[in-house]
């Protein structure tokens, strides 16, 4: 059977990595392939890693404002890559993906992982998809509680499935050399203790609580120093609070980069101070690593992070909470070396890549999906721009 993906990718982040790892889980009995809008050509840091991969990517030549346009070339190229079922990630994924896949006849998923309501345009975009869901053929969250957010907004139960995010714990068996130096010469000197964060410099990732909660460890603990990776319209107000908190120096925003994984296993911390959350990639990512976490207790955030076994959670928008916990583990070397273990082990156990192939497989069995121990058929023919590979055949 084929099973295709629809996203709108800017960067080849967490989402898109789920997407890829998942096609690779499944093959060869189902082949993949991923298609996003061309975002000013932005999708091709996705599509490139499709590619290189052995998977058929596709990057829409239609897009916002000729959404009808967008919509028809969306059908067409699911007709011609005979796709049997599609899954939807993200609000203009679920807009135009449910129109096309009725038109061509094939069972339509979304996969829903949260929502920021981090602008003005984003809540008027999420408020619609919250309504297209519920004519969604199946919804797949992330977590138990994004299913009880979906659940509300009047998706019905029997719609609603939970698969949660996995990680490949091998990604983070060997760490590569030289990257707690990386990590030090992000400071004017030596720390003792890096503390790390990561995600969109946006309103709902709470960076200025967290800014807030390193002044607090920096009066108690000044060895150590933080560092926020990843970029976002807030970088300039945050810049602004560190200066205004006299933490620069000692208070690094790192930017994005393609390499994070390698910076993850030389943290001695990781911190989520996210106001809402579907289930945290970044949290899996540094546990997998035998990093312990400190997280906002938001969303799926609980079933990422154990608290008091492999992390602890605070409530979120409370920086003094944070900080406490904070102080609390960086002083404890062999506590947070043994949460760093009991993290790494349940990651391995719990949010395994092939435990999330089997809630597909089961998803798509329950749909009626075509034969699953079929070979897949290759490339997907159609006009758009695309990178062709072996069709997820595992050669």
């Amino acid at each position: 059977m084929q099973c295709f993906h629809l996203t709108s990718s800017r960067f080849f982040g967490g989402p898109e990595r789920q997407m890829l790892e998942l096609g690779k889980a499944v093959a060869p009995a189902i082949g993949s392939t991923f298609v996003s809008f061309s975002e000013t050509g932005l999708c091709r840091a996705f599509l490139d890693a499709v590619g290189r991969e052995g998977f058929d990517a596709v990057a829409l030549r239609h897009d916002t404002p000729r959404l009808a346009a967008a919509a028809r070339e969306l059908e067409a190229v699911l007709r011609a890559g005979k796709a049997d079922v599609l899954c939807c990630h993200g609000y203009k994924a679920d807009l135009l993906g449910l129109v096309a896949a009725r038109r061509s006849g094939i069972p339509v998923i979304a996969v829903s992982r949260g929502w920021t309501a981090e602008t003005a345009r984003v809540r008027l975009y999420e408020a619609l998809d919250r309504r297209v869901l519920a004519r969604m053929d199946r919804v797949v969250c992330v977590s138990e509680a994004q299913a009880e957010r979906v659940r509300r907004v009047g998706v019905l139960a029997s719609k609603v499935v939970v698969i949660r995010n996995a990680i490949r714990v091998e990604r983070f068996e060997r760490p590569v050399d030289g990257y707690r130096s990386r990590l030090q010469g992000l400071f004017r000197s030596p720390r003792r203790w890096i503390v790390g964060a990561a995600g969109r410099l946006s309103p709902e990732k709470g960076f200025a609580f967290l800014v807030d909660a390193a002044a607090e460890v920096l009066t108690r603990t000044p060895e150590a120093g933080f560092a926020v990776f990843g970029e976002g319209a807030l970088r300039d107000s945050l810049e602004q609070r560190i200066a205004a908190r006299r933490l620069a120096g000692r208070f690094a925003l790192a930017g994005f980069r393609p390499d994070f994984d390698a910076y993850v296993p030389h943290l001695d911390l990781l911190v989520l101070s996210s106001l809402t959350e579907g289930l945290p990639n970044v949290a899996i990512e540094a546990l997998a690593a035998g990093v312990p976490v400190v997280a906002t207790n938001v969303g799926g955030t609980g079933e990422a992070v154990s608290d008091g076994e492999d992390g602890v959670l605070v409530p979120p928008g409370d920086p003094h909470a944070l900080a406490k916990a904070i102080c609390e583990l960086l002083a404890a070397d062999e506590v947070r070396c043994r949460m760093g273990i009991v993290g790494r082990r349940r990651m391995r156990r719990q949010f395994s890549f092939a435990a999330q192939a089997a809630g597909y497989r089961r998803l798509f069995a329950q749909l009626g999906v075509g034969r699953l121990g079929e070979e897949p058929q290759g490339g997907n023919g159609c006009g758009a721009w695309q990178v062709s590979g072996r069709a997820a055949r595992g050669q």
